[in-house]
């Protein structure tokens, strides 16, 4: 029989399927009942599922990042769908194909890499053109970085979404630096290059989107920090042992440590350069636009006129009536 994929289920569709579990939580109700919250995914998309009255000791057993098989039903639920799901348990290896499951970048990473390599490689300043040439020399690094996603659920969470992110990123930069000459464009590159670097090791990918243990214990931010020292040391080689002016590096780790713009949103320092300042924006822009688009695009409920409310980003979203506009 041909899978039922995320993208096909609709109001009223009755689920036999075996799906991957993203997320699994377990929670009280009032009257102190257990059910269970979880998110189901497959190569098409993701959607949630609910399960009444759950004994805590039958699910421990599963864990996320499993191949779970399904029984239930999908519903409306205040504009979007959900599943409610009477029947989860492993799926034996047998009753499922792995590459339903792979999630494949939205983009040819190769071009991408190449626009990166490009714009780095256009970098004025012999001496940040060379710190550049290191970043991208390391095959493991760059081959990573080509992988990762840059988030688990919010903006680009899929395989090779954090060289989509810093493309997109770089590509704005350098037109914002054509109409601010003021700005350092050897920095600002740079800095868009680093600030989500980090994701290479605070993020895992295979097979479901996670946080390592050194991820949450460091954030990229500092892992970032981390990555920029080690190549420091392989520029000063490549250099031979002249050093790289003490004030960009400065401005190159304070664009990674204040890029989440304030510190309620993570960033152990605000914004106090104007590279970094931009970096920011840059960074929100890309993320903010990128998220939106994804709410619109993959809302299941294609008839809507509006997404249903992410609590994520405390809105809902128009899409509009489907209708060309005079």
């Amino acid at each position: 029989m041909p899978r039922t994929f995320v993208k096909e289920l609709s109001d009223g569709s009755n689920v036999n399927e075996v799906y991957l579990l993203a997320d699994k939580q377990l929670r009280a109700n009032r009257n102190a009942d257990m059910y269970l919250l979880a998110t189901l995914r497959d190569k098409t998309g993701v959607i949630s599922g609910l399960m009444w009255n759950v004994q805590e000791d039958r699910m421990n057993h599963i864990s996320v990042g499993d191949m779970v098989h399904i029984k239930g039903k999908v519903q409306l639920y205040q504009g979007g769908l959900q599943m409610i799901v009477n029947y989860i348990d492993l799926a034996p290896e047998s009753s499922y194909n792995a590459e339903d499951f792979l999630i494949e970048p939205q983009a040819n990473v190769g071009p991408m890499l190449e626009r990166l390599t490009e714009l780095l490689l256009s970098i004025k300043s012999e001496k940040l053109r060379t710190l550049a040439e290191c970043f991208l020399s390391d095959k493991a690094l760059v081959d990573d970085m080509c992988a990762a996603p840059a988030g688990v659920k919010a903006h680009h969470a899929y395989q090779g979404g954090l060289i989509e992110h810093i493309v997109s990123m770089a590509e704005v930069a350098d037109r914002l630096c054509q109409h601010y000459p003021t700005l350092n464009r050897d920095l600002l590159l740079l800095g868009v290059l680093l600030h989500d670097l980090g994701k290479v090791r605070e993020l895992s990918w295979d097979p479901t989107l996670a946080y390592t243990d050194e991820g949450q214990l460091l954030g990229h931010m500092n892992i970032a920090v981390e990555i920029l020292n080690e190549k420091l040391l392989m520029a000063r080689a490549e250099l031979g042992g002249a050093e790289i002016n003490q004030e960009d590096v400065l401005r190159l780790k304070h664009m990674i440590l204040s890029h989440h713009g304030s510190l309620e949103f993570g960033s152990p320092r605000v914004p106090m350069t104007p590279e970094a300042i931009v970096l920011h924006h840059i960074d929100n822009l890309d993320a903010k636009l990128h998220e939106f688009t994804r709410a619109i695009e993959d809302d299941m409920n294609k008839d809507a006129a509006w997404t249903p409310y992410s609590p994520r980003i405390e809105r809902k979203l128009f899409k509009g009536y489907g209708k060309p506009t005079s």
